[in-house]
This record gives C-alpha cells, structure tokens and sequence, in this order.
C-alpha cells in the first residue's frame, strides 16, 4: 500500500503569520522544524497502520521547506517546483492507494489562518462549478479522477471545517484554531505531532483506490483583486473576462483545469507590480 502526502506549510503547527512560511526569513527557518515534525508524524503514523510506502510531496511556495533529514528514513520525499500536477504530483502513476492532505489551510475570500488560493494575496475567490474552492477542493477533483481517496487532512479548524465538503470520510487533525487570518489558538508540537499519528494510521483502513471519477466537465472561475490581472491571464487559451475582475475557464477534465489554473496564476503573478498590484 503506498500513500502519497500533499504537504502544505500555512495549516502547519505553529505558522499564523506571512514570515511564518517567506522562504529566507528566519521566522521560516524556524517554522521548517514545526512543519516538518507535522508531516513526520503522518508518515510514522502511515507506517504504523500497515503501509508499505509513503512518498511526501513538498507543496509549499519555492517546494523545498521540509527537512528531509528528519523525516522517518523509509519515506520519500519529492521536493522542488514545476511538476506536472503541482501540489500533487504522484498521484497520477496508478500506484497510489491513499493521499494526505497535510498543512492545509482555507481558499481565498474565506476565513481562515492565512487563507488563500495558489496565490497569496491577488487572488479574491475561485468557484468550481459555482462551489467556492480552497486548494483542497480543486485537488480533491484531481486526485477523484486517478481513483485515490482523501484520507487525512490537517490544518487550522476552518480547513477541517472545509473538507468535511470534500472529503466528509477522512481524518481531520486541527493543529490550530482560527482567531484571524494571521492569529489563531495553537497547539504545541508534540501534541500535534500526538494526534497526527494517531489520525494517520486510523486513515489507513481508508486507503483504498476506487474506480475513478469523472465529475466534469467544470467551469472555473477567478476572482482577482485588480482588473489589469483578469486581462492579462486571457493570454491562456480558453481562458475569457467575465467581469471586470473575473475570469473563467471550461475543463472537460480537472487534470487540464489545474493545469489551467496552474498558467492563470503564473500569468497573473508576472503582472503584479510591487507597490500597484
């Protein structure tokens, strides 16, 4: 049984504010070790429920936080940006059983610590089939169409909140609870650490590949937070204005629309200026 981890550092232990997770910043340099100990304890966890392997695969900012020297040595760890499926990339080889969602957190234009949608600030909203749409649920439709089950879940307790619409069957571990969008009640590491092993080898029993589904076709939608950046990602095909601020997209296949939305949010991030927008 393999078990793939989708790892996240804005829901991770700890983190509540933007330096918190700024690669080169020393609040990072010490919130590494915290993320880190929070995707440990899945894999120890997996392990302890019977798998037989468990590939973690960074998906945080540049993609190398993790400290690989820490993690438990049966696991592996994809680590590094441009894959073909981002945030998770793995699950697309037919040999994967189960996904993690580890470090979540809440999407754009929700409540949440630190929420957002790919990007960190520009983006104001993103609809699925007029479902509002966090980073969890736009994978959750990726990894439906390859046959791999959510399982686990971690982040604040408004991203355990989200998921119940996602993943109503998997594992939920609070690591926090959300006071605002840089300030929330946390708990100490160890006691994460506690509760994501024990939630992890209980999601393995979960883990089961199923006959993939295919909920397309989708329209997506993005909300950004200045016009100019709607403008410009209609240099992706497909990809037309709806509004001043807004665009939209159809995907027969959410394996092309994260692709898809992969290109707007490269395009629109390379048309933010530094004190503009």
């Amino acid at each position: 049984m393999k078990i793939l981890i989708s790892a996240d550092m804005e829901g991770a232990t700890g983190v509540t504010w933007p330096a918190d997770v700024l690669p080169g910043t020393a609040q990072w340099e010490r919130c590494r070790s915290m993320f880190t100990s929070d995707v440990n304890a899945a894999v120890l966890g997996f392990f302890d429920g019977g798998a037989d392997e468990v590939l973690v695969n960074e998906a945080h900012w540049t993609m190398r936080n993790l400290l690989l020297e820490q993690l438990d040595e049966r696991a592996e760890m994809l680590t590094g940006r441009h894959k073909s499926l981002s945030m998770v990339e793995g699950v697309q080889h037919g040999d994967v059983d189960g996904i993690a969602f580890v470090g979540y957190h809440a999407g754009a234009g929700m409540e949440g610590v630190l929420a957002h949608t790919y990007l960190a600030n520009q983006i104001t909203g993103v609809w699925v089939n007029g479902v509002r749409a966090s980073e969890g649920l736009l994978n959750s439709h990726v990894v439906a169409e390859f046959g791999v089950p959510v399982v686990l879940v971690t982040g604040d307790d408004l991203t355990c909140e989200d998921a119940l619409g996602y993943a109503p069957g998997a594992l939920k571990v609070a690591v926090k609870d959300h006071v605002s969008r840089y300030a929330a009640v946390c708990r100490t590491p160890a006691r994460t650490a506690a509760d994501i092993r024990a939630a992890a080898k209980e999601a393995v029993a979960l883990a089961n590949r199923r006959e993939p589904v295919a909920a397309g076709p989708f329209t997506v939608e993005v909300e950004f937070d200045a016009e100019h950046l709607s403008m410009a990602s209609t240099v992706v095909p497909g990809v037309r204005r709806t509004g001043e601020r807004k665009v939209a997209y159809d995907s027969e296949t959410m394996y092309e629309g994260i692709r898809t939305f992969k290109a707007v949010t490269t395009i629109a991030s390379a048309a933010v200026e530094e004190q503009y927008g």
